[in-house]
């Protein structure tokens, strides 16, 4: 399989039935997600690669899960079920690497249809915890419960370059254990979703990046996934691939599909995201909308910045106000008072305003204020 290929199509679904209180779901307390299909069958020599590539030895399913009590965090592949109403919940997930803590009692919680942005600098736990919520890591402690099935979408492009556009759909539809009409009738909305069915016979190998992107992200929720994990849905496209990816993740968002979105781009964060969390040095620091993130962090502070026509005597300038050259800037609490009368200053000075700008906090500033403006490597 190409590289991450596995870990796309790794994602099997992890429901039980309903119970009268509510979902009732699978919860892992320190342990790897069994991966074994069996409709693929012991002597299918894919799926013996598979296993193999994953070193998970065949397990039985029967009746979902296994039911084999907890004795300590982090004790083999111990699973339960519990009543929840998310279709993530992450309580208490620690884990460390030798003596290096990648997380440290981590929480998170998504509701169906939530599309949550997952942000932090390099090394702050962000693909630990992606891994281990995808059964890619046993943790140490704290659970991991999941209402539906996985979805996985990878910052390196999983496909098989050699295979068409409907051939690729077709392998991970596979994997994700859909079979006759059901995987053509993915298969083709899929093409159309993408925008490739006119290119649906073509080898990938011979796509642009934002043709990839999207096919990539269609192998991930062929299977109708109540959960995406989205590592960098859009990184290197250009302009036109990046909107065009928005409005396929708005439409599975509209369908009740969450999102886990992983990314650098604070401003891509802040324009699609519904919520923030903030991961740092492996905890949750910060979690809300970007509006009351910058709120709560920073304050309803904004700076008014006034470009006049010449440079400014410093008597006319109110308290708090600062000039640099022919620019003014004051922080202000109160922007439908102090923006007016600021202006009003100046020009019964003599002083004619040539621009007005509103600096607000962004969630750019959240972030190093909350993580520091320390590189990380």
């Amino acid at each position: 399989m190409p590289q991450n290929a596995e870990s796309q199509a790794g994602t099997a679904r992890r429901s039980s039935p309903s119970r009268a209180s509510g979902r009732a779901v699978l919860v892992r307390r320190g342990s790897v997600w069994p991966r074994f299909h069996p409709e693929l069958g012991e002597d299918d020599r894919l799926h013996r690669a598979w296993l193999h590539a994953k070193r998970v030895a065949p397990q039985s399913h029967a009746g979902g899960c296994s039911r084999t009590p907890s004795t300590r965090p982090g004790a083999g592949a111990t699973t339960d079920l519990v009543e929840t109403t998310s279709v993530l919940a992450v309580q208490q997930a620690s884990k460390r690497f030798g003596t290096a803590a990648a997380l440290l009692a981590a929480d998170l919680h998504i509701e169906r249809g939530e599309w949550v942005g997952l942000l932090g600098p390099n090394g702050a736990g962000k693909t630990t915890l992606v891994r281990a919520i995808a059964g890619r890591v046993r943790l140490d402690a704290g659970t991991i419960a999941v209402d539906g099935a996985l979805g996985l979408v990878p910052q390196d492009i999983a496909l098989y370059a050699a295979l068409t556009a409907r051939e690729n759909l077709e392998v991970f539809g596979s994997l994700h254990r859909l079979r006759g009409s059901t995987l053509r009738e993915r298969v083709a909305w899929a093409l159309e979703w993408t925008g490739l069915a006119e290119r649906a016979r073509e080898p990938t190998g011979g796509f642009s990046g934002g043709m990839k992107r999207r096919l990539n992200l269609a192998c991930g929720v062929l299977h109708r996934p109540a959960l995406v994990l989205l590592d960098e849905p859009t990184i290197g496209v250009d302009p036109q691939s990046r909107e065009r990816i928005f409005g396929m993740l708005e439409e599975l968002q509209r369908a009740g599909t969450a999102l886990l979105h992983t990314t650098h781009d604070l401003d891509e964060a802040e324009s699609v995201c519904r919520r923030v969390v903030i991961i740092d040095r492996g905890r949750i620091v910060a979690a809300g909308t970007p509006t009351e993130l910058v709120t709560r962090t920073l304050g309803c502070a904004q700076e008014i910045v006034v470009a006049l026509d010449r440079a400014p005597a410093e008597a006319v300038l109110p308290p708090g106000a600062s000039v640099d050259g022919q620019t003014v800037r004051m922080t202000v609490t109160s922007l439908g008072a102090d923006l007016p009368a600021l202006v009003g200053r100046l020009r019964d000075a003599g002083y004619g305003v040539v621009d007005v700008r509103v600096m607000r906090p962004d969630l750019s500033a959240v972030f190093l204020h909350l993580t520091g403006r320390e590189l990380r490597e």
